[in-house]
């Protein structure tokens, strides 16, 4: 188990750190940057250190930028990791819980991807975001990213703030030109770009697909133009959100074909890399869920997470939005449901605390 390194080495300290760079108030540096007062940062969705190693003869580039890591928070998975990123808080401290939550005023499960809940995300996720705070300070403050994404839930909850440019992901020409007249806007300039296709691609093939392999490569060569388009006076940082590890489907344990894994349970939620289970006899269902998994997994209830310091410090606000049992898988297994089908089709996956799927490159140039 690879436990996150909140208050200095995680993801969520990066953004108040180049914000100390660029004179922020209120904004610490705990990760070490160097000096600079143009910035942009990069997310690679799904490019996960471990992987960048094994994989280093297809990103020249990417690798040779390797050393330093971060760790994503728990669960380490997109919706998590975007917003502990923008806000630059702890889980705990932002209660984004996972791409399926709990929103324990109405009971229902909330699909932070698709935002499928009449909660507002401004309601939903009430803390400012360090894109807000630096545009509010006079800095400009730019996301290029997909125009897909703009106005989105996940995007008014997590990233909020900056200056939306909305760009084709097909046409890297754009983004680049986009990018680098972000980057010189102003005086101090902060720009984010988001990246998805190695996700994508590693969901519905697998990081051992030769294909996965191909999009690396493609976004290594797409990292080095950018950095050679950029004056030399920007910053260029490039992290991911999360590793990923391939699950075979004779390791999925779908809880449908043993119903005892699910009595006394009144929500099912998590991926299926770390479900998060809602019950009023958390003791008793994490006992049943030890028993049947046994070294499989790390099955804790929500009291004994936050000890372990899963989440970082938990707001009361937002405690109850985690399960009340965490399963946390430590091989390649994963619980699955017939409920949710899309995910039966997935190959690669994350959510759980092994060190392919929580740490992520830290790439600086």
């Amino acid at each position: 188990m690879l436990r996150p390194a909140y208050g200095g080495g995680s993801l969520a300290d990066l953004l108040p750190a180049v914000g100390a760079r660029l004179g922020l108030a209120h904004s610490v540096d705990r990760v070490g940057l160097p000096e600079g007062q143009r910035w942009v940062l990069l997310l690679v969705d799904g490019l996960g250190d471990l992987l960048l190693a094994e994989a280093e003869d297809s990103a020249p580039y990417l690798a040779g930028l390797r050393g330093r890591t971060l760790t994503c928070g728990v669960p380490s998975t997109t919706v998590t990791s975007l917003t502990s990123l923008g806000t630059g808080l702890a889980p705990g401290g932002h209660g984004m819980a996972g791409y399926l939550c709990r929103v324990p005023e109405t009971n229902e499960i909330l699909n932070a991807l698709i935002w499928n809940s009449a909660v507002k995300p401004l309601d939903f996720q009430n803390q400012p975001t360090v894109f807000e705070r630096s545009r509010a300070a006079g800095i400009a403050t730019t996301s290029v990213s997909p125009a897909r994404f703009e106005g989105s839930g996940l995007t008014s909850a997590a990233l909020r703030g900056p200056e939306f440019h909305g760009v084709d992901e097909a046409d890297e020409e754009q983004r680049i030109n986009e990018t680098v007249a972000a980057a010189m806007r102003g005086e101090r300039s902060l720009v984010y770009s988001y990246e998805r296709e190695l996700d994508h691609t590693g969901h519905t093939l697998g990081v051992a697909h030769p294909q996965w392999l191909q999009h690396l490569t493609r976004i290594d060569a797409l990292c080095a133009r950018l950095r050679a388009e950029l004056p030399a006076e920007v910053r260029l940082v490039i992290t991911g959100d999360h590793g990923m590890i391939d699950v075979p489907g004779r390791n999925f344990l779908v809880v449908e074909e043993e119903p005892s894994l699910l009595a006394g349970t009144t929500g099912f939620a998590g991926e299926g890399r770390l479900r998060q289970l809602y019950t009023d006899e958390p003791t008793a269902l994490a006992r049943r869920w030890a028993d049947r998994l046994g070294d499989h997994a790390w099955v804790r209830t929500r009291d004994e997470a936050i000890d372990e310091g899963w989440f970082g410090p938990v707001s009361d606000r937002v405690r109850r939005r985690f399960g009340d049992v965490l399963v946390a898988m430590r091989t390649d297994w994963a619980v699955m449901s017939r409920n949710l089908p899309r995910e039966l089709e997935l190959v690669g996956m994350h959510g759980s605390l092994t060190p392919v799927e929580m740490t992520v490159p830290l790439l600086i140039d």
